[in-house]
């Protein structure tokens, strides 16, 4: 089942279950898909967002919450900052499961040597392949130091 359809039926079974806050967040996600779509269209061609697409719109999706609720703990307002986390919950239904600090260490290594990277310059090539193999798995803001110390100790800096 692609996670287009997955989102649809879980939205369904919200709305049977009367669940307010699950369905809200829910049509949160499927607004966010259906903007991406629109934005995809171009001159008139008719095309839909894949899983991929999708995944990564959860993850920003996600971070954008995080941030959210950090705010809103610093701001004292630790309702809103529940409501946010309680958000990211439902959101990471959705998401495949995350790695491990060990599992990302050896998909950096793994990503380097794939794509022949051996100096800094070579960064964008490693990020993509990470991109392309790990989306909503790894959190690449914290992956592109990794990247970096990786390429730094196999060649120059």
């Amino acid at each position: 089942m692609d996670m287009r359809t997955r989102v649809n039926e879980a939205l369904k079974q919200a709305m049977k279950e009367k669940a307010a806050a699950r369905l809200s967040t829910l049509r949160l996600i499927n607004a966010a898909i259906k903007d991406r779509d629109i934005a995809a269209r171009g001159d008139g061609e008719v095309s839909s967002i894949g899983d991929a697409e999708v995944l990564e719109i959860l993850g920003k999706m996600t971070k954008q919450r995080q941030e959210s609720a950090r705010a809103y703990e610093e701001g004292g307002r630790l309702d809103l900052a529940e409501r946010e986390r309680e958000e990211i919950a439902i959101i990471r239904e959705f998401l495949p499961r995350q790695l491990s600090e060990a599992e990302v260490e050896a998909a950096v290594k793994q990503a380097v040597v794939d794509t022949g990277a051996g100096s800094i310059r070579d960064m964008g090539k490693v990020m993509a392949a990470l991109k392309a193999r790990y989306t909503g798995q790894i959190d690449f803001a914290k992956v592109g130091p990794k990247v970096k110390d990786q390429l730094c100790t196999s060649g120059e800096c």
